[in-house]
């Protein structure tokens, strides 16, 4: 199982992102996945996540900001991050794999990618 995250960039406050995560060998039809993010010096934080049957949940310090989705034909994931804030800075990462229900328990998910760098600053 492989997932490969992109779309982190650097944006002023206010602006937009859309990450993206593609995952091979898994089919998310059928599991659970989930963004996490991390910024230096603070714990791995879980943004939202997704079941197989697109229950969605979010971390309430990203609820109306970001959106969560996935394309079960392509095996994509997506987060769509609007109105960012300097504290959404950070290394953002897709997870899958375990879980079926949403979670955003680190523990629950076995496969991680290799996470995207997301900077929010004027």
């Amino acid at each position: 199982v492989q997932l490969q995250a992109s779309g982190g960039g650097s944006v002023q406050p206010g602006g937009s992102l859309r990450l993206a995560c593609e995952v091979s060998g898994l089919s998310l039809r059928y599991y659970a996945i989930a963004w996490y993010r991390q910024a230096p010096g603070k714990e791995r934080e879980g943004v939202a996540c997704i079941s197989g049957a697109k229950t969605t949940d979010y971390a309430d310090s990203v609820k109306g900001r970001f959106a969560i989705s996935k394309d079960n034909a392509k095996n994509t994931l997506n987060l769509q991050m609007n109105n960012l804030k300097p504290e959404d800075a950070a290394v953002y990462y897709c997870a899958t794999g375990g879980a079926t229900s949403p979670t955003r328990v680190p523990g629950e998910y076995k496969y991680w990618g290799q996470g995207t760098q997301v900077t929010v600053s004027s």
